[in-house]
Order: C-alpha cells, then sequence, then structure tokens
C-alpha cells in the first residue's frame, strides 16, 4: 500500500479534482496505515465480522455454564487451602477452545453446522468464564465471608457475640453478591477507551489469552491446537483419576498419600512433605518461578527457623498451657506477622500504583492533543492491526448513560438493601464506599494493566480497617468491616477483571458490546454457582476451616483478626509479637523498594513478600509441591498441560464432595508411622 500522495490533475481542464490525503479523509486513514509482515489481521482479513449478537450464541453460553462449574470449584479449593489463585485467563480460552471446537466438529459431521466457531465466539467464552469463576474469589468464601461464620470465630481471641458473627447461608450470599457485583462492571466502562486505546495498558493476561485465541484460529495454528488440545485432554484425565485412586486411602484422620512423610517424620511435624496434589503441581506449572521460590522461602523462614525457636519461648513468652493452634500463643505469632508482610507488600504496592496513576494522568493532561487515538490528526503510521482493532473496538460503543445509570441504580439498591443483610453496616457506610470505589476501581485496573496483579484484596483489607473503626467493637465492627471488605472487593476485582477481558477483545475483534453482555451474563452465573459450590464444601466437610485440615482455608482467619485489629487495637496479641510485625511489616516495605531500585534482571531474584507470607501459617507443603511444578514446566515446557493437572485434580473435589454428603466413605486408611510407633501398634496387635 503507498503512503504517499500524488498533486492534483485534470484541473485546467474542468474535471473534477482527484481527491488526496489531505482533502479526503478516508484516504487520509488509509495513507497513515502502514504494512507489517508480523501482521496477525491479515490471516484473517476478508473473513466477514460477526455481529455482536452472533457472537453470544447459545452453543457458547452453554458451554460457558459448564467451564464455569468446573473453574468455580478449582478456585474454592484452591481459596480453602493456599488462597493462592493463578490466572486462568488462558486455561479458559483453551477450554473454551477445546469443548466448542468439538461441538462444531460433530454438527459439522452431521450436516447441522449453522455458523461457524469463531475467535470471537471463543473470546466471548472465555469472557463469560472469567467473570464466573472470578466470583469465587471475590465473593470471600475463603477470606471475609468465611470469617464471618462461628467456625472462624471460634478460633479467635475476642469480639464472638451474635452481632460480631454471620454464619453462611445460602440465600443471604447469592443476595449480597448479585447486589455488589455489577457495580465494577459499570464503574469503569466509560474508561475502557482510555485504558486499552489510549494509555495502551499490557494487561499481560488478557493479551496471552488474545494471542492463544488467535493463534487457534489460523490455518497455520490448528495443527499446533490440535497437539495442545490433546495434552490438555490426556493430563485432565490423569489427573482426575490419581485424585480418584487417593481417595480409597483416606478412611480416617491423617490418611492418605497427602500425610506420606516424604521428607521424614520431623520435617513431616513441620509440615515440610509432598502431599502428591495435582493441583498444586499444576498451579506451580503457572506461576512465575519467583512465586513458588518466594513461597517457598517463606515456610523455610518460618516453619523451618521462627517457630521452632519462637516455641521454644513456651512458658516465657506465652502460657506453657496453650497449644500452638491458640491466638494467643504460637499461632498469634503465624496469624499476625503473615498479616504485617501482607499489609507492608499490599499498602507499598496500592501506593506506588496509585503515584503512577496520578502522575500518567497528569502527563495526559499536559499533552493535551498529542495523546489523541491512532486515527485522530497527529498524522502518525499506524499498523494494519492497530487501524482494524481501533475501529472495530470504537464500533461497539456502550453508551455512557447505560454505564453510569447502571451504577447509580444498583448503588441505590444496594443502600438501601446491604443494612438488612449485615445489621451492623449503616446506610451511610455504603453510600461513603460507592463514592470512593470508582477511584479505587480504576487504581486497581490501571495496576493490573502494568503488573498482571490484581490487589482486590488489599483494597477489602483497608475497607475492613476504615468501616470497621468507624462502626466500633461495641456496635458490631467486626462484622461491619468484613461486610465493607466485600464489598470493595467486588467492586475493584470485578472492574479489573473486565479491563482484561476488553484487552483479550480488543486483540481478536470482538465487539465491546458483545463482550460487556457475556460479562454480565457470567458475573450473574457466578453469583449463583460460587455460593453453591461453597455450600457443597461447607456442609460436606465438618472440618472445614480448621487448622491441620484438608481445607483449613487460612485467610478465614486472617481477614476476621484484621477486623478485629481494626476495631479493637494490639493490646491481646502474644509477647514480642507487635514488634516482629512492625520488622516484618518494613521488611516487607524494604524489599519491594529493592526490588524497584535495581536491575530488572536482578530483581527477577528477589523474593516477593506476599508470597512468603502465605506459608507462614500454612506451613509450606504446598510450596513443595508448586516448586515440583516449576521443575516439570523447566524440563517439560507446554502451558496446557498445567491446565489439564489443575482442571482433572480440582473436578474431583466435585464428586469427592458428593460422596462425603451421601455418607460415602473411602474403603482404606492408609497411615506413615515411625518404626518405634509401629513396634508398639504390631506388640498390641500381636503380630
Amino acid at each position: 500500500m503507498e503512503t504517499g500522495a500524488k498533486g492534483i490533475s485534470g484541473a485546467d481542464h474542468g474535471d473534477p479534482p482527484t481527491m488526496t490525503a489531505e482533502t479526503d479523509p478516508a484516504m487520509r486513514k488509509k495513507e497513515l496505515v502502514v504494512d507489517d509482515e508480523s501482521s496477525v489481521e491479515r490471516a484473517f482479513d476478508g473473513l466477514r465480522l460477526p455481529s455482536w449478537k452472533e457472537q453470544l450464541t447459545v452453543r457458547a453460553m452453554v458451554v460457558s455454564f459448564f467451564l464455569s462449574v468446573m473453574f468455580s470449584v478449582i478456585v474454592m479449593k484452591l481459596n480453602l487451602t493456599t488462597g493462592i489463585i493463578p490466572s486462568l485467563n488462558v486455561s479458559a480460552g483453551l477450554l473454551g477452545y477445546f469443548f466448542l471446537k468439538t461441538w462444531t466438529k460433530i454438527l459439522s459431521k452431521s450436516g447441522m453446522l449453522k455458523q461457524p466457531f469463531t475467535r470471537q465466539e471463543n473470546t466471548v467464552v472465555q469472557t463469560c468464564v472469567v467473570a464466573a469463576s472470578g466470583i469465587a474469589f471475590s465473593g470471600g468464601f475463603g477470606s471475609y465471608i468465611f470469617g464471618m461464620s462461628q467456625k472462624v470465630a471460634d478460633q479467635t481471641l475476642e469480639l464472638k457475640d451474635p452481632q460480631n458473627v454471620k454464619n453462611p447461608q445460602l440465600g443471604w450470599m447469592i443476595g449480597f453478591l448479585f447486589l455488589v457485583s455489577f457495580l465494577g462492571l459499570f464503574s469503569l466502562v466509560p474508561l475502557r477507551k482510555i485504558m486499552i486505546i489510549d494509555y495502551k495498558l499490557i494487561y499481560p493476561s488478557g493479551t496471552a489469552t488474545a494471542l492463544l485465541i488467535n493463534s487457534f484460529h489460523t490455518p497455520e495454528g490448528a495443527k499446533l491446537a490440535k497437539k495442545q488440545v490433546k495434552a490438555l485432554g490426556k493430563c485432565f484425565v490423569g489427573s482426575f483419576l490419581w485424585g480418584f485412586f487417593q481417595w480409597f486411602y483416606t478412611s480416617g484422620d491423617n490418611c492418605g498419600f497427602i500425610f506420606f512423610p516424604s521428607l521424614g517424620l520431623q520435617a513431616f511435624k513441620n509440615r515440610f512433605y509432598f502431599d502428591f496434589s495435582a493441583t498444586y503441581v499444576g498451579v506451580g506449572m503457572i506461576c512465575p518461578y519467583i512465586v513458588n521460590v518466594s513461597v517457598l522461602l517463606g515456610g523455610i523462614l518460618s516453619w523451618g527457623i521462627m517457630w521452632p525457636l519462637i516455641g521454644d519461648k513456651k512458658g516465657s513468652w506465652y502460657s506453657a498451657d496453650l497449644q500452638d493452634t491458640n491466638l494467643h500463643g504460637l499461632q498469634g505469632y503465624r496469624v499476625f506477622i503473615a498479616i504485617a508482610l501482607i499489609l507492608g507488600d499490599g499498602l507499598y504496592n496500592f501506593f506506588k500504583v496509585l503515584s503512577r496513576t496520578i502522575s500518567a494522568l497528569i502527563s495526559q493532561v499536559q499533552k493535551g492533543s498529542t495523546a489523541a487515538l491512532p486515527l485522530s490528526n497527529d498524522r502518525s503510521p499506524i499498523s494494519f492491526d492497530d487501524q482494524q482493532r481501533t475501529e472495530m473496538f470504537l464500533k461497539g460503543q456502550i453508551p455512557k448513560k447505560i454505564a453510569l445509570g447502571g451504577y447509580v441504580a444498583a448503588a441505590a439498591i444496594s443502600i438501601v438493601t446491604l443494612p438488612h443483610i449485615f445489621n451492623p453496616l449503616k446506610w451511610y457506610h455504603v453510600l461513603v464506599m460507592y463514592i470512593v470505589a470508582p477511584v479505587l476501581a480504576f487504581c486497581n485496573a490501571y495496576g493490573t494493566g502494568l503488573t498482571d496483579w490484581s490487589l482486590a484484596s488489599t483494597y477489602g483489607k483497608l475497607a475492613i480497617f476504615t468501616i470497621g473503626a468507624w462502626a466500633g467493637a461495641s456496635h458490631g465492627g467486626v462484622l461491619a468491616g468484613l461486610a465493607a471488605c466485600g464489598v470493595m472487593m467486588n467492586i475493584v476485582s470485578t472492574a479489573s477483571d473486565i479491563m482484561q477481558d476488553f484487552k483479550t477483545g480488543y486483540l481478536t475483534l470482538s465487539s465491546p458490546r458483545a463482550m460487556f453482555v457475556s460479562q454480565i451474563i457470567g458475573t450473574a452465573m457466578g453469583c449463583i454457582i460460587s455460593p453453591c459450590v461453597f455450600w457443597l464444601f461447607y456442609k460436606a466437610f465438618d472440618d472445614l476451616g480448621k487448622p491441620g485440615s484438608e481445607y483449613p482455608s487460612p485467610n478465614g482467619i486472617v481477614f476476621r483478626n484484621m477486623a478485629i485489629l481494626g476495631v479493637d487495637g494490639f493490646g491481646s496479641l502474644p509477647k514480642n509479637c507487635l514488634t516482629f510485625c512492625y520488622i516484618f511489616f518494613a521488611a516487607a516495605i524494604l524489599t519491594n523498594v529493592v526490588r524497584d531500585i535495581i536491575p530488572k534482571k536482578a530483581a527477577g531474584f528477589v523474593p516477593l513478600p506476599m508470597a512468603m507470607a502465605i506459608p507462614f501459617y500454612l506451613g509450606p507443603y504446598f510450596a513443595i509441591d508448586m516448586c515440583v511444578g516449576s521443575l516439570i514446566l523447566f524440563i517439560w515446557s507446554f502451558i496446557d498441560n498445567a491446565s489439564g493437572l489443575i482442571c482433572g485434580d480440582g473436578m474431583w473435589v466435585l464428586p469427592q464432595s458428593i460422596l462425603a454428603l451421601a455418607g460415602v466413605k473411602p474403603p482404606i486408611c492408609m497411615k506413615f508411622l515411625s518404626r518405634k510407633t509401629n513396634e508398639k501398634v504390631d506388640a498390641f496387635l500381636g503380630n
């Protein structure tokens, strides 16, 4: 394509003048488009783009529903075990391709296929699934909602009165999520052009998902997709059968492969062992190496060094009569030092992102017209891909009146309704949060676009402290703080999710209108699916939330104790615990400063405080699994196999829960004993 323009000809003969780029905007737009040999959209050039309604097919919604159930189970299991949730955008895009490709292939062979399977439809499925499964995280089933329960309250020091406790019930959980989960979607829709086109934010997970979907739907990518889907299926089936096999040996307490003392009995007592979990191995394959190493370092520092040394102070620093699980004793150090690390890391990143956001906004204002779109008056050459994507992205405009009206209407309903669900939470608490929330949602979406790291839980913790302290201990401040955390987490989390998906849609020429509708449908699905999945866990596992159980829900106790701290202060902590908290809070900030000031290559070797904090409470057993995943990835580097491992093992939880509810118990108990204990057992049995 030529970018130059010839002069006017024929004007002297009375003929109409030849249009040039200076006089014809359409030609001028073409003039600015430059050829790019690496163009993605050239492969799709000439194909008809489906309308936004054609992208929202019935089959896409059916596949989205079943995948949403699968992913919600996976996220819920991770919520209630480690609390580490990897980005599942790529997995959702891959599995969406797998199921819809199979569906359309069957219809094609039978001659019943009316509409071909497109990358836009693939994107819609991914969007819907991520929106639905995201509710399993932002819904707080492993954090603030479970932290309200009597099960968690019984593990805390105080404020266990009825006005600070609310046990999970299916009805109010579904109602609460419907009230707060849609506000984040409406809050940032008017800013989608600024985030995606003007700022050109990366949104790494969204970009990676788009690249995967684009590669699958090109003729060259079909062979690769077939191989990846085949490998995914093998890993899915293998991990599902492995979970089923392990179940047979878990009849009784402390039975099964999960309790195999692979590193010795003494190491096992300090929670150093490999627990044969395909889920954690798969998570380790998806998470960056530094995350897995940081988790392992945190486990070594806490359970390998600190807790044994502090345990030796029993009777001096805390009462010798207390069990290790008592928050007045060793458990207090575990929980509150972890909280200090999390807060230090979270607050540092919060203010860093906030400063970047303010700086970027000031820069945009100062640039003025020079920060305009590629198709504006600045005459900058743009690629063919950018032209196609920008035109499509601006075609499917979502009216600002709908976004603003939706936010105001949802906020008004919530302000009236939420105080009836949580009595200590007053209408003016909710009003203030809804005034502040769009600003925080923007900060979180901007930060996610830069780093791929959502700080939704950090914003939620800020709400815990502010609203909890405002309500006061004598007026149900703990419950008010946890409820406020839920409101804020849902808004900022869904806001960053929709921007991540808009980025995927931008790169796959998917209609923003179809994406928005898909996000709403997925969010509505999640508001029903996630509470039902949690209710299944809650009813099937009696020891849910207890330290040392299969599902300890570490964040439940952490969030509740944060709420107690917010309203009651630090007076009840064991001796020297507060000093350690100050040290680790400062260490988290210092570590982040070091990561930011040293060269980028060296910064990749500095551990992440947020990841290090997780095993302080749980122990390092899952860190070993994740590091095994890293080792496997290093040797055999295919991300789709990790998706298969997570999905297969995660889906086994669903039939396991159903069997538990039906009262069906495993037939065998496999335990591991020391030689001396085994000799005593043999002597007792007369062997």
